[in-house]
Order: C-alpha cells, then structure tokens, then sequence
C-alpha cells in the first residue's frame, strides 16, 4: 500500500472530547448505531471545539458523516455537517491521515450529491498509495454508493471483495460487515443465483453481534424475497418491522423503503391506485435521496392506473426533463425506468416508450431491484416488453416479454412472471388474434397464477381494448371472493370489501340493461320474470351478518369516542346506528327471523339505495374511474337498472 503516513498525536486538552470519540467509534464500527454514533460525534466536536483540539476536531466531523452517503437529507442538516467537515479539514495538517479521510468522506458526497463517480475513485487510487487502511475502508464504502447504477457490476464486486479482505488489517467489525453486504446486494442487483447463501453468511455473523445499519439491510432484502415469493401478507408485515428496525438504526432512508416495499405489493396485487394520495407526500419528502428519481416515476404511474391522466402526463414530463438520458444512474434508476415504461403504455406515449426502450436495452439482463435490495418489480425484459408494445412492435414485445417469464420464473418471482405473462398472452392475441391458441394458453396460465396468488392482472390499453366491432369493452364484471370483491372495468381492476350495497351492485351488474325491482334486489331473490313483490326475505344471511358487524363497530367507536369526549363525532356515528336499527327490525321477525318484504316497496327503496351509494362510494375510493363510470351508469329507486355507457 505505500508508506504509511506518520500518525496523528492527541494533544491532552481534549480528554473529554476523547472520550466521547470513543463512544462514537463503538456505536458507529462496532453497533451500527447511527443514531447513537451522531450524538457521540456531535459531543466530541463540541468539546473539541471548546478545547482546541484540531485532530479530535476532525475526527468528530468524519463520524458524523456516518456510515452512508447522505445520511443528514435536510439542506439544513446537511450543510451544518458539511460546514463542520470543511472547518476541521482547514486546521488539518494536509498531509495527515484525518484530513485524508475527510476529502475521502466530501469527495463521496459531492460525487453522489451529482451523481458522478470519477472524483471518488480517483481519492481511493490515491489513498491505496498512502498506505492507511481506514482511509482505504471508507473510500471503497463510499465509492460503493456512487457506482450503484447497473453499468458497474463488475466494478463495484471487485471493491467489495477487496473491502472484506481489509477488514482484517482495520480489524474494524464493521468494516467486514459492510463488505459483506455489499457483496451481497451486488450479488442480487446481478441476480446471481447464488446471492442467498451471501445473505445466509451476513445474518449468521449478525446473529452473533447486531449491527443495525447492516441488519436493517438485511431486513429489507427479506420483505423483498416475501414479495417475489408473493406472500404479500408476510410482506407488509415484515415491512413494519423493518421500518421499526430502520428508525431504531436512525436510517434517514426507513420511510422511503417503506412506502417502496408497500408501493411493489399494491402494484403486483393490482391496488396502485390506493397509494396516490400517500405517495403525493412520499414523492417531495426531503428524506429522499437528492438522485432518487423512483417516487416521482412512481407517481405518475400510480395517477395512470387511477385514470388521472393528467396528473400522470405532468410527473411524467417532469422525470423526462429536456432527456430521459440525463437521469442520474443511481441505485434507483432502473425502477424508475420501469415506472415510465408502464405509465407510457398507459398514456399511449410511443415517444417516452422509445427513448425508455432505447435506455434500457443494454440492461435485459439484470433484475429491476431498487437501492439495496429493497424492492425488486423483476427482470428488465418486463418494461422493455411493455415499451415495445407501446410502441406497437409486436414482435419485439413478444420476444422480450417470453423472455421476461424466464427470467422471473428464474429469480422466483412469481407475482412478476404471472404479470408478465398476463402481458405476453395480450400480445400474442393482439399479434395473432384473440382466439390464437399461445395467447389463450398464456392468458389463461396468468389468470391461475394470480388467482393464487391473490393478484388482480391488468387489462389491455387503448387500441387493444377494443372489441371486433371496434367499441370500447365499457361493461363492468363483479368476481366474488370470499369477503371481497374485484370489480372490472376497461382493464382496470378494483378489490373492495363485501357489503350489502356491493351485492345489489353485483346483481345489476350481472343484468346489463334490465330493471329489478329494489325489494327484489333486497331480498336476494331477483329473478328474470319477476314482477311486483317478493315472498322471499328482505335480508340473506350474510346481509345481516354484515349489519350487524357494522353495528358491533360502530357502538365501539361510539363508546370510544365519548370517552375522548368526541362528542360531535359520536352523535353523527349514533345517527348511522340508528338508521342500520331501523333497517335491521324492518327486514326481521320475531326472534329475529327474516321478514318478508310483503309490499314494503318504499323501504325497499331507501334502503337498496343508500347501500348501493355506499357500496359506490367505497369503489370509488379504490378506484375513481371504475366508481365515477358506475355512479354514471347504474339507476336507483323502486326499480333499479345498470345501463353501460
């Protein structure tokens, strides 16, 4: 390594400062404590500053760098400890080891802040020279952050090796595990088939001593892997805990790893349209990262899906910029790339299609996994797939979508294979027609898969949602399952919870065109040739289970919010227990046996009406298209009717 630069002498003045070097230097190298590491840090640089003390000085202002690039994401924050960097590296010798470390640590900020990577691995070629072993470890940590975007593979696997093998001159715990995991998310971001037992090598060591910023990695990695193995359940709940995990580290990146991981299981379950109004929040929180393009690309999908088009063109615009070329090729770029080529489909933008195709070609090969493994949308053959399409080469789709099914099935993937191969079956039909043999086996194939796996698969865009008489497929379908329901319109898909409303809606909708009456709608009874009332009851079963769970809840909250002395919200929620009473004795006998209608055509009407509104209400609130198109379109009163548009 060079001859070893002559080392640093405390001056005595600064014990106290010292010791709170140390404390720092445990929490930092040895626990992974950001958190506790930045109160160490800022201690020491007060009491140094105090004391004149220039080396505990400059030792104070590097830990309070911390482990990641960027780790203070306010400007406020972060120019404070840019400022104190640059002050203690003024009254540095410059030749010494800590004012090495220092341009180490500034330079890996600059060079990230403008997503270049030149500045800092010119420092590391330099600082091998030098011959200290710290300098080195944190300037191959560093770089790491600066090489993430997918061109420097084999670059950043080079540096992580050699960052393991100086561990053991650093002798710093942490120095060993922050090689092995980077190791390891290289390993992933390659989709190497054997990253797992990398990861199974990082959790033992962190069994035997926590290291939470390295841990809280690993946490990430393992609600990724739930979400390919499409346990979605298991994933939002590991997602908590990871982000537990994250503040407890004092990761600045926890609420943005979460509301990722959260964003990939609504996406494969085919619910993005619920996270529009939290991602509004998400996409301009300063704890972002300055080069973290995703949550904007993000956004402009999420408003597409919803049917706000306008909302979608605009973000979309904005990630463009003048060149979609001029993104940052950070750890994030290729979800963003991913978004954009799903928000072209949607918004039959061939031109974004294009310039995205063309940005991404070099990049087939590699899984579409955002920052350290956190969240992975699967192989970059999907979107390529999808901008093909847009772009109406159907042949191109169908080669890159075929392939993106292998290469999911080969990360094991499933929610990502089944979607694409929902996509592959719409480009066979569009390609070879709709009753081609290929197409219906694939479509068909997705549709078990999802089904499964409890997704909702997309439907066709623009001109291949058309029918053979060439109008759009307007007329909704409502699927029951279980304590749910999935609502289809156009391509979309909304899931919502069972009510009585969403059985009435289900019933017209099942009859396009024809009037039921609503006391027939309420007893569950319509049929074709029925006319005047029914003998049947007013309620089903599950109807009045469903009323009487809701006045269960409702007296709850009721009791609650007195006793917070809510009293304004307990009247309006007393009043809606008041009208479910009334609808619950009229539709009941005595000992609460289920009462025929006899003529009740009015209350018939009242009731079918508000829990159709209801039921409407709550679709909208998943999806405003689907609601808005079924409020437009479904008639209420003594005679009810669904009429499509």
């Amino acid at each position: 390594m060079g001859v070893a630069q002559r080392p640093e002498v405390w001056p005595a003045p600064s014990s106290d400062a010292r010791l709170s070097l140390v404390l720092g230097e445990r929490a930092l190298h040895v626990n992974g404590d950001l958190q506790t590491a930045r109160r160490w840090y800022d201690a020491a640089y007060r009491q140094a500053e105090q004391s004149g003390d220039p080396i505990a000085l400059g030792l104070a202002a590097l830990g309070l760098g911390g482990r990641w690039v960027r780790e203070h994401r306010t400007s406020a924050e972060s120019e404070r400890v840019r400022t104190r960097q640059l002050r203690a590296l003024s009254l540095l010798d410059p030749s010494s080891p800590t004012a090495l470390r220092l341009r180490i640590r500034l330079q890996g900020e600059d060079d990230y802040r403008n997503g270049t990577h030149d500045g800092i691995l010119r420092l590391l070629r330099e600082t091998r020279d030098a011959g200290d072993p710290l300098a080195v470890a944190e300037a191959l940590s560093l770089a790491h952050h600066c090489l993430l975007g997918p061109a420097h593979a084999v670059l950043r696997r080079e540096l992580a090796g050699e960052l393991i093998g100086l561990a053991g001159v650093t002798e710093r715990r942490g120095d060993l595990l922050m090689g092995l995991m980077w190791r390891t998310v290289n390993l992933f971001l390659a989709a190497d088939p054997h990253a797992e037992r990398c990861l199974e090598e990082l959790r033992r060591l962190l069994r035997e001593h926590a290291y939470l910023a390295v841990g809280y990695v690993v946490n990430a990695v393992e609600v990724m892997l739930a979400i390919r193995a499409g346990r979605f359940d298991e994933a939002e709940r590991l997602a908590g805990q990871c982000f537990e995990r994250g503040v407890k580290a004092g990761d600045m990146d926890a609420t943005g790893w979460l509301g990722g991981q959260l964003g990939a299981v609504r996406w494969f379950q085919g619910r993005a349209a619920e996270l529009l109004p939290g991602l509004r929040d998400l996409a301009s929180s300063p704890t972002l990262s300055p080069i973290d393009n995703s949550y904007l690309a993000g956004l402009a999908l999420v408003a597409a899906v919803a049917g706000d088009h306008r909302l979608a063109a605009g973000h979309l615009a904005r990630v463009r910029g003048r060149d979609l070329a001029e993104l940052p090729r950070s750890s994030s770029w290729l979800v963003s790339m991913y978004f954009v080529a799903e928000t072209a489909h949607l918004l039959e933008d061939a031109g974004t299609a294009a310039r995205a195709y063309a940005l991404l070609s070099p990049y087939a090969a590699l899984p579409v996994i955002g920052s350290l493994g956190v969240v992975c949308f699967g192989s970059a053959e999907h979107p390529l797939g999808m901008a093909a399409l847009t772009m109406g080469d159907l042949d191109l789709a169908v080669r890159h979508l075929r392939a993106a099914v292998q290469a999911n099935l080969a990360l094991g993937h499933w929610p990502a294979a089944a979607l694409s191969r929902c996509r592959l079956g719409q480009a066979l039909a569009l390609r070879d027609g709709p009753r081609d043999t290929a197409a219906r086996a694939e479509l068909a194939g997705a549709a078990r898969e999802a089904r499964d796996l409890g997704m909702a698969l997309p439907g066709v865009v623009g001109s291949a949602a058309l029918s053979g008489a060439g109008e759009v497929r307007r007329t909704c379908r409502f699927h029951r399952d279980g304590r749910h329901w999935r609502i289809e319109l156009g391509g979309r898909v909304a899931v919502a919870d069972h009510s009585v409303g969403m059985a009435h809606l289900a019933a017209l909708v099942a009859h396009p065109g024809r009037e039921i009456l609503a006391a027939d709608l309420a007893a569950g009874t319509w049929s074709q040739e029925g006319e005047g009332s029914s003998a049947q009851p007013v309620l089903d079963d599950l109807a009045r289970d469903s009323y009487r769970e809701r006045l269960t809840q409702l007296q709850a909250d009721i009791d609650e919010l007195e006793e917070m002395n809510d009293l304004e919200r307990a009247s309006a929620l007393r009043l809606e227990r008041e009208w479910l009473v009334q609808e619950l004795a009229a539709a009941t006998g005595i000992g609460g046996r289920a009462r025929p209608f006899a003529g009740g055509e009015e209350r018939a009407r009242i009731a079918v009406g508000k829990a159709i509104r209801r039921a409407l209400s709550r679709i909208a609130g998943v999806d405003p298209v689907i609601g808005e198109e079924l409020r437009a379109s479904v008639q209420t009163g003594l005679r009810c009717c669904y009429r499509p548009r």
